[in-house]
């Protein structure tokens, strides 16, 4: 067993969980099973880093309760099975991870070669106006968002929130129900490069 398996068997066995200081405090109706006691014990240390907000303001415990959200919706709105639900909520976590979790870097040099600015390959800013921008290439802004996403995939993992079992996502398959206030990065990446596209004539 895991500190998140002990967390979700907690949280089964009816056990709420909160902090006091770096001291675990247990809320339940009635005694929990003394499996329950014991992993919780025996995981206190991560257990309590689990729910700690992270540098986003949220914890593995927020990120858990908007999983099951994103799951909830997207099954009522389009009756999906569980895997191809959990799959969209899946990709809704990313989408909220990145938006959290922001990349920035000054101007004059790219973030994913370290190249400078070329009269053919100019750099270009990718990010929203509220977060703040990286300056890349469009040739390397691929991989750069690719390895965005890894880390978010990582990150997610780390908390217990582990991308389903199967078969990848096709792009028509992404996300339908985005969080609130869905970030603008890729959206404005995209533009950004049919834009350039365009000024080339390609």
């Amino acid at each position: 067993m895991s500190a998140v398996e002990a967390l979700k068997a907690a949280r089964a066995a009816g056990v709420e969980l909160a902090l006091d200081g770096d001291d675990l405090v247990l809320i339940a109706a009635s005694a929990p099973p003394a499996a329950v006691l014991d992993a919780l014990s025996r995981y206190k240390a991560k257990i309590v880093s689990l729910l700690r907000p992270g540098r986003d303001g949220w914890s593995a415990e927020d990120w858990q309760v908007f999983f099951d959200e994103r799951a909830g919706v997207i099954e009522l709105d389009g009756g999906l099975s569980c895997p191809e639900t959990e799959a969209q909520a899946f990709a809704c976590c990313v989408v909220e991870w990145l938006k959290r979790n922001p990349e920035r870097s000054p101007a004059g040099r790219c973030l994913g070669c370290g190249d400078r600015e070329h009269a053919h390959d100019p750099l270009l800013p990718y990010g929203t106006e509220l977060n703040g921008h990286v300056w890349l290439h469009s040739r390397c802004w691929p991989a750069w968002y690719a390895a965005r996403k890894d880390r978010a995939v990582s990150a997610l993992a780390a908390m217990g929130i582990n991308a389903p079992v199967g078969r990848p996502m096709k792009p028509e398959e992404q996300p339908k129900h985005p969080p609130s206030g869905v970030t603008r990065e890729l959206r404005t990446a995209k533009n950004q490069f049919a834009f350039q596209r365009q000024m080339k004539g390609g």
